[in-house]
């Protein structure tokens, strides 16, 4: 019996979404969005670690300045308890995915002889 991948796709999907990591985070994101200072700061940070990231994806040198530009929005960020509990949230959150992502690449894995058989 053929399986189709996209329904199984589909269907975890589904399971992320009703997931109790996943409702958290979605009660966490609300509550730093209805709470103006912690959105600013939460946005703040987002750009700066996205701004630095894309410069490493080019290839491009990160200044001490951005360093500690990133880095004084960092300590900013963790003295707010709404962004610090998003924050775990998002960890968790992540944690979560990478385990489905080795559950997910174990028959390939296990194909190329990278899991001890």
């Amino acid at each position: 019996m053929a399986t189709n991948l996209y329904d199984y796709a589909y269907d975890l999907e589904n399971a992320l979404r009703n997931s109790e990591e996943f409702i958290h985070l979605k009660n966490m994101y609300a509550a730093v969005e209805n709470d103006e200072i912690a959105k600013s700061m939460f946005d703040s940070f987002r750009n700066i670690q996205m701004q630095l990231q894309q410069k490493q994806m080019e290839g491009r040198d990160i200044t001490e300045t951005e360093v500690l530009e990133a880095q004084e929005i960092a300590n900013r960020v963790q003295m707010n308890e709404k962004v610090t509990m998003l924050m775990e949230a998002e960890q968790r959150m992540s944690m979560s995915i990478n385990e489905l992502n080795k559950i997910i690449m174990k028959p390939l894995d296990e194909l190329y002889g990278f899991i001890n058989r």
